[in-house]
């Protein structure tokens, strides 16, 4: 809206006698005030008093302005190039490497429009009515032949649209269209190809959505083996430090989005972690990406490392990860072949390793305390016993204490947390509108309900604060010197320990399975899992480790499920053949 040229207006408005007028797309005056909308001719009542120079010269802004109000032309896969910018600089910001961003996240982009035949080929398919034409034919050997991964002679991310034409032409990675003027201004989208792309169903084409592009941030922080999992990074986006809710704020003003383009990018939902992963393999699948690098023992993602970390978090005393260590390795799951993600496989699967340290230390409780909701408090009053005699020396770990402290700050976490959900303001700072006639009176509705915000806060004497908190890999912390809530690392496991001989066994010489009947192969579920069905300690347990990774239960209970089948798989074929109401079997 050119304000200037509003300003010299200076009728008052024939309904509520105002002097407040805007300029509309079609170039008539409207008054801000009711909304009353009046013919631009008015202003020019009299053309011999003005020159033919000043209105060649308001005819001539007017057409600037309504080139400027059409924007720039670019198609959707440019949306999701942005989307994949910001993100990327987002997780730089999170203390990720550069290169991640440079090398790895580009080249996985570069290859998808490769692969999906948008760029980087002899003739990229953006609509079926017209071919591309590529401006830059010293560029057209590249597209056309494979993307090598991870070479150093890559280009860069556009930017935030802020570069000069010229930069911003040798920077796309795709070529630039010449559109046609109906194509162009379109009122069916913002974008060349809205409304081809939103119908579009190739078979064994994979279309790019918001989800997925958290799946291109997850494959290529697994592929550099950062200190990030999924979990980690699906709270991420829930904490707004990850552009992913609205993340179409962040286009550049030249790149109007409106119409169809609101389906495409305009996501309504918080990221699931189940589906993050999925769309994770088919990219991979669909990229054919190569083995990735080994996830060997040193690295943040080897059970061993996260189990230390999920042991810290949840305040559970140091000594068991001993324990989870030797489960680990009696299981197998830490070796390199079973952790390494292989796209090309025959069965391509990643492992969820987050999901699975925590299965672990589940597996490890129930060795140590049955978890029952019988054996467990037993011990834990031998412990009280023993700590109450003893005050000077080390104290035993006690489970009800535990569980005590853990409810209350499960409890409290989990109350903020579904707070902030409620209060979460799904309506974006940029309005959207149906097409770009409707801009105007949008972006007006848009600033009265912005006013009208105001206003109330004003009155209630409450602005709206929204604290943002600084992003962390641990969302429960434990100090010693937090006199409120006890800290359980420095405990002892004597308690639930007895010496025979050399070696430490534990005191319970139970164990029931988690699930004593798998799924048919065919089903896409490992087993079911019912509250009613197992122990009021177990369900705790699970709660707790769930809410941690923003999973449901189920699929912490399926993990779990899969680690005892491995570690009890003689037991398991016993007891499969038993009848199927017993539900314990005696370890040796």
């Amino acid at each position: 809206m050119d304000l200037e040229e509003a300003r010299e207006f200076k009728e008052r408005c024939s309904q509520c006698a105002a002097v407040s007028w805007g300029i509309t797309d079609e170039g008539k005056y409207y008054c801000t005030s009711c909304h009353n909308v009046t013919e631009r001719s008015k202003e020019v009542v009299n053309t011999d008093g003005i020159s033919n120079t000043k209105i060649k010269t308001v005819n001539k802004g007017l057409k600037r302005k309504r080139k400027l109000e059409k924007g720039w032309d670019w198609y959707v896969c440019e949306g999701f190039q942005h989307i994949l910018y910001q993100q990327a600089e987002a997780l730089k910001n999170l203390g990720v490497g550069p290169e991640l961003k440079d090398e790895v996240l580009h080249n996985f982009w570069k290859r998808y429009l490769q692969k999906s035949k948008q760029a980087y080929c002899q003739n990229p398919v953006y609509t079926s009515r017209r071919k591309a034409q590529v401006l830059d034919d010293s560029l057209s050997s590249d597209w056309a032949s494979e993307p090598e991964l991870f070479s150093d002679s890559c280009l860069s991310f556009v930017g935030s649209g802020a570069e000069s034409q010229s930069d911003t032409e040798t920077q796309k990675p795709f070529p630039i269209m010449k559109a046609s003027q109906s194509e162009s201004t379109s009122v069916c989208s913002g974008s060349l190809d809205g409304v081809e792309y939103s119908a579009r169903k190739e078979k064994g084409a994979l279309k790019m959505t918001v989800p997925r592009t958290l799946a291109f941030c997850y494959l290529s922080l697994l592929w550099q083996r950062e200190t990030i999992t999924l979990s980690d990074l699906v709270r991420f986006v829930e904490e707004d430090h990850i552009p992913y809710i609205n993340a179409f704020q962040h286009f550049p003003e030249e790149m109007k989005l409106y119409g169809r383009d609101k389906g495409i990018f305009v996501v309504e939902s918080w990221p699931d972690y189940e589906d993050i992963y999925k769309n994770m393999i088919e990219v991979a699948t669909f990229l054919d990406l190569p083995r990735f690098p080994d996830i060997t023992e040193d690295c943040y993602l080897h059970p061993n490392t996260l189990c230390m970390k999920y042991l810290m978090e949840v305040n559970l005393p140091d000594e068991m990860h001993g324990l989870t260590c030797k489960v680990v390795k009696m299981t197998r799951i830490g070796e390199v072949d079973f952790l390494t993600f292989d796209p090309i496989a025959k069965m391509a699967k990643t492992v969820k390793y987050d999901i699975q340290a925590l299965a672990v230390i589940v597996v490890v409780l129930k060795l140590l305390f049955l978890l029952d909701d019988n054996f467990e408090w037993s011990l834990s009053d031998l412990a009280e016993l023993h700590n109450e005699d003893n005050e000077e020396e080390r104290p035993w770990f006690n489970f009800r204490k535990w569980y005590q402290v853990m409810k209350k700050t499960f409890d409290e976490k989990k109350q903020r947390w579904a707070e902030t959900r409620a209060k979460y303001l799904w309506k974006s700072e940029k309005p959207l509108y149906h097409s770009h006639i409707d801009r105007s009176v949008v972006y007006k509705k848009r600033e009265m309900v912005v006013n009208l915000q105001k206003q109330f806060s004003t009155l209630c004497d409450s602005a709206p604060v929204v604290e943002k908190k600084s992003p962390s890999s641990f969302q429960f912390n434990w100090t010693e010197e937090d006199t409120d809530r006890t800290c359980f690392h420095g405990h002892s496991l004597q308690g639930v320990l007895i010496k025979k001989g050399q070696a430490l066994i534990t005191k319970n010489t139970l164990y029931w399975l988690s699930t004593q009947k798998f799924c048919k192969s065919y089903c896409k579920h490992v087993t079911t899992y019912e509250e009613s069905n197992f122990s009021l300690s177990y369900q705790f347990v699970l709660n707790l480790f769930s809410f941690l990774l923003r999973i449901k239960t189920s699929f912490l209970h399926e993990e779990v499920c899969l680690i005892e089948k491995k570690l009890f798989k003689k037991k398991y074929s016993e007891t499969k053949q038993k009848s199927s109401g017993q539900k314990k079997v005696r370890r040796y």
